[in-house]
């Protein structure tokens, strides 16, 4: 006699199989987030905040404050510096460039002059326009450094020679060429004055005939100045005292004192 099987049998174990597999294997289950959660944790992160203006301004001053510190520091050692002293952190107002006050007019001959190269050749230009600029800058320095040496006010010999030149304009007697930049020598038509190799020549034989009329002291440099001795030495140690002997003018000297006005006015721009 056959014996038949059941066929739930057969299926017993596979499902018992199904079964211990899907009870040994974790499973995993989706958990939808809590919307409460999620509020309260955005309620309790503040935002991000923005440093203020008045917070900027005071990083700022504290950094100003520290670097002065550093920098006083840096030049004064710990050592020197009194016990229980306390840096003052307010750094006093910023006064305004005080503007220097124009000079008086120099009434004598010998002196130092005031004025820098580049307002004596500025000014000049101003009134002659045509005039070579290099030529005039180079004139200035000379001027300046000729009258150094002999001790004469610089100021008031390119102001003289201003006014012989006209502004080098030289619409008298004397050329260009010529180099004389004081009319020596020029009395009139067909005696234009003398005649000078170089412009530093010419202005030197000007500062040592000024130096003849203010002083009797001896020149410092070789002699240039082919009139030197017709001058009576130190008989006019005034500016005005050129009236009638330089020049035969009686406003010439006034008219020498007109152009350093001019002069001053410009260069301390009044």
């Amino acid at each position: 006699m056959t014996r038949k099987t059941h066929p739930f049998i057969w299926l017993c174990p596979a499902v018992a199989v199904i079964a211990f597999s899907c009870a040994a294997s974790p499973q995993v289950k989706e958990t939808p987030p809590n919307p409460s959660v999620i509020e309260t944790i955005i309620e309790e992160t503040p935002p991000e905040k923005t440093p203020s203006i008045e917070v900027k301004a005071q990083e700022t001053s504290q950094a100003t404050a520290s670097a002065q510190e550093n920098t006083i520091l840096a030049v004064i050692p710990y050592s020197l510096v009194p016990e229980g002293f306390t840096w003052n952190r307010q750094l006093p107002p910023a006064q305004p460039p005080v503007k220097p006050e124009k000079p008086a007019v120099p009434e004598f001959i010998m002196g130092k002059g005031l004025i820098s190269p580049e307002a004596m050749s500025a000014f000049l230009l101003a009134s002659n326009s045509g005039a070579d600029k290099e030529f005039v800058e180079n004139l200035a320095f000379f001027y300046i450094e000729e009258s150094a040496v002999e001790g004469v006010n610089h100021d008031t010999a390119f102001a003289q020679m201003c006014l012989e030149t006209g502004f080098l304009s030289f619409t008298g007697l004397v050329s260009p060429e010529q180099n004389n930049f004081c009319g020596l020598g020029a009395i009139g038509p067909g005696q234009p004055g003398e005649w000078f190799p170089d412009p530093r020549t010419g202005v030197r034989a000007h500062i040592q005939h000024l130096k003849a009329y203010a002083t009797d002291t001896p020149l410092e440099q070789e002699r240039v100045d082919p009139r030197y001795f017709l001058v009576s030495f130190g008989s006019s140690p005034a500016i005005k005292g050129l009236s009638g002997t330089w020049a035969a003018d009686r406003l010439y000297a006034e008219k020498i004192a007109n152009i350093l006005e001019r002069l001053y006015n410009f260069a301390y721009e009044i």
